[in-house]
């Protein structure tokens, strides 16, 4: 049993000054001391998702598909075993808000109802610890990478949001390949008191000029926003930063206004593949359908038909998702083109046997790499859902 003074212990812990600059290992070491826990390790998961590293460098990665570490990431659910080496073990998921982070590994001679208590504590401590030093600290960034990337990819990585987002209202996930080589693709989603907002982009090209154009159309669009700019002015700034400052390029994309009470959804689609609408699990074939608009940047402000706002109304559990068209073109295990009825069917069966939005994206996008030795272009996938909570 773990004495009912060891949450005086943790508490005293974080509390000491001293303690404020340890890195992050020294912290959770001390953490899990405090709280009578024999040990625990952060794992992190890599860019990719398939495997969860070390902070502690003495002991392996662990694969996370094919291990009860993974299984706990996957499910982002508790999984008890017996330690190889005596006592108990407990996997716990590390979430910071709705992101997946990676897991924790506990050990103990026991775990009680008490013990995996304070188990969960510390991996929500470890979680905030690691939101909180992920941003400055290239410990995390060179845990959470396997191979070398590309500075076209290091740039745009740096304005990409986390994969997942969400509140008790609605959830937002992204996956975006190839990790390591990404060129013009990027996503967008951002939570407020009312509204999620969500896109996704493909410039032109595969080089630092298209990650440029992707870069300046997040950073003009994330400046519309926070001052208040509705749709049709955020895309309009857009247009007008990309015709500004780098008038020979342009980028497809979508931006989108989901409101959080009512279900109302508004877009605008620049010259983009139209989002796809999934209801009680099933297709609603051309529900998003809308004429073509230009591409943002020059084409825009040189056209001279003003953007559309487009709107209809989400029911509680629809889904839609945004994509690239690298996604749809990606080539399955037999030479054919993965397509839109096998994009939406993959994601209607992962809904139906309840797998998590973000490991539905995962698996799926795993899924095209392992047919092909490369992409034919950027695979980018939203994909967000209405849940607004019942009366």
């Amino acid at each position: 049993m773990i004495p009912e003074s060891a949450d005086g212990a943790l508490g005293e812990f974080l509390a000491d000054p001293a303690n404020l600059p340890l890195d992050l290992a020294t912290s959770v070491a001390g953490s899990a001391n405090a709280l009578g826990l024999a040990n625990a390790v952060v794992y992190l998961a890599d860019l990719q998702q398939r495997q969860l590293t070390p902070l502690n460098a003495t002991v392996p990665a662990l694969p996370i598909d094919g291990s009860l570490a993974g299984w706990s990431y996957r499910t982002q659910s508790l999984r008890v075993d017996e330690h190889h080496h005596g006592g108990m073990v407990a996997w716990l998921p590390l979430v910071d808000g709705a992101e997946r982070l990676g897991v924790l590994e506990v050990t103990a001679p026991a775990l009680d109802p008490q013990a995996l208590r304070r188990g969960r504590t510390l991996a929500a401590l470890c979680a905030l610890m690691i939101a909180s030093k992920r941003a400055y600290e290239d410990s995390f960034v060179r845990t959470a990478r396997t191979d070398t990337m590309t500075l076209p990819a290091e740039m745009l990585r740096a304005y990409l949001p986390p994969r997942t987002i969400g509140c008790t209202r609605a959830l937002s996930t992204a996956v975006v390949e190839p990790a390591y080589e990404l060129g013009g693709d990027a996503f967008e989603h951002d939570l407020t008191d009312t509204a999620l907002h969500a896109g996704v982009l493909d410039a032109v090209g595969h080089d630092l000029a298209s990650g440029l154009v992707a870069v300046l159309a997040l950073a003009a669009a994330r400046n519309a926003r926070r001052v208040g700019a509705d749709l049709h002015d955020l895309v309009g700034s857009v247009d007008a930063a990309l015709s500004r400052w780098l008038p020979d390029k342009f980028c497809t994309a979508i931006f989108a206004r989901l409101d959080l009470t009512t279900g109302r959804l508004s877009w605008i689609n620049c010259g983009h593949p139209p989002p796809l609408l999934i209801r009680d699990r099933r297709l609603v074939a051309h529900a998003l359908d809308r004429d073509p608009e230009p591409p943002m940047g020059l084409p825009a402000v040189l056209a001279s038909v003003p953007r559309h706002v487009h709107e209809t109304t989400l029911e509680p559990g629809d889904r839609v998702l945004m994509y690239t068209d690298g996604v749809t073109e990606a080539r399955t295990g037999d030479g054919s083109r993965f397509g839109l009825d096998q994009f939406a069917d993959y994601v209607i069966r992962a809904t139906a046997s309840g797998e998590p939005p973000g490991e539905t994206l995962r698996r799926l996008i795993h899924s095209l790499l392992a047919a092909q030795e490369r992409l034919r272009d950027d695979a980018t996938i939203v994909m967000f859902e209405w849940c607004p909570q019942p009366d």
